[in-house]
């Protein structure tokens, strides 16, 4: 039996720029970190006695004898690139529900590849792992998503990527003081909507407006490299606050579906109890709001979102990893 364990993400800003509808035409750039909620991948080799070859668990559960049966995309196609036709059982969970902003399907994807690479006695990169979970999203079962995701879960930490015309990402490390990190977590607040949605319809939304809203992308991407600078170099880190806030402002405008007079409420709510800044994480829709708040304000935050779930987190930085291994004979 292997277990693997992969992170959740939240990007700050550049989100939609790793879109190939935008980094077909310039390089596009985002600034992400990974968090202490993880979904986990247990897959286990059955013995051929088996009644059936395959057992996946998720919000149902299927039993198949052969890979086109499978109902769950992803784990159909990810058995289906590694050539796996041997009885197995795939069983997951979760920290956090589905469809809630934080890269769910593409940390599920890293995670289930990993683990299915560590069954097989394969040792294999992160990038290969990011690369072949968003060659199953993006390219086989066409997602209107982009890439970052699946870097993100695969990496951990705080990175900057870059999307290339080719196809290319390239990965570059966040570098951060201890104490620089520390006070960053004490200043963020995750705040659950309990608004669920498909990041796959709203992103064909803003796919379509790709062109149209081109200079609104570039703008996101230019607050890339100032939060970089801000996490690596300042002691003042109220700029990350001010960074949010205008990315947040300017993914809004790209599609009314983005937000709405609910999330639009909130945020304002939180800005009169001291939030500087903040946003809508994932596509938008739902899912969670993230927050810059100094730490004299938190209790007033919360107190002002006391409808909303506040949830507690920290970063982190190991990305995925299988946390257990055990290849008996069979």
């Amino acid at each position: 039996m292997i277990i693997s364990r992969t992170p959740f993400r939240i990007s700050f800003v550049g989100g939609g720029t790793d879109l190939e509808e935008f980094y077909r035409h310039e390089p596009g750039k985002v600034l992400s970190t990974t968090i202490d909620k993880y979904i986990y991948v247990v897959v286990k080799r059955q013995t051929s006695i088996a009644d059936y070859k395959f057992r996946i668990n998720w919000s149902t559960v299927e039993f198949r004898n052969t890979i086109d049966e499978i109902e769950h995309p992803i784990v159909r196609e990810a058995l289906r690139l590694m050539e796996i036709d041997f009885p197995l059982e795939i069983t997951t969970f979760a920290d956090i529900p589905a469809f809630t902003g934080l890269g769910s399907s593409s940390a599920f994807a890293v995670g289930l590849l990993h683990a299915l690479f560590a069954l097989k006695g394969e040792m294999v990169t992160k990038n290969t792992l990011a690369k072949l979970a968003a060659k199953i999203e993006v390219d086989i079962l066409g997602r209107n998503i982009g890439k970052q995701d699946h870097y993100a879960a695969a990496y951990g930490n705080f990175n900057v990527f870059e999307f290339r015309a080719d196809g290319s990402v390239i990965v570059e490390p966040v570098f951060y003081r201890p104490d620089t990190r520390g006070a960053l977590s004490s200043r963020l607040m995750l705040f659950y909507t309990r608004v669920k949605r498909d990041a796959h319809e709203i992103l064909t939304s803003q796919k379509s407006k790709t062109v149209e809203k081109m200079s609104v992308l570039q703008g996101m991407k230019e607050l890339v490299e100032p939060l970089r600078e801000t996490l690596s170099h300042s002691n003042d880190l109220t700029q990350v606050a001010e960074l949010l806030h205008k990315g947040w402002l300017l993914k809004k405008s790209i599609t009314a579906e983005i937000s709405s007079s609910e999330i639009d409420e909130y945020y304002e709510r939180a800005r009169s109890a001291g939030a500087l800044g903040g946003k809508l994480l994932g596509a938008g829709g739902g899912g969670f709001l993230l927050f810059y708040v100094e730490p004299e304000n938190r209790a007033a935050l919360r107190e002002s979102l006391k409808d909303l779930y506040h949830m507690p987190f920290d970063f982190d930085s190991a990305g995925t990893r299988i946390t257990y291994y055990d290849q008996p004979s069979l």
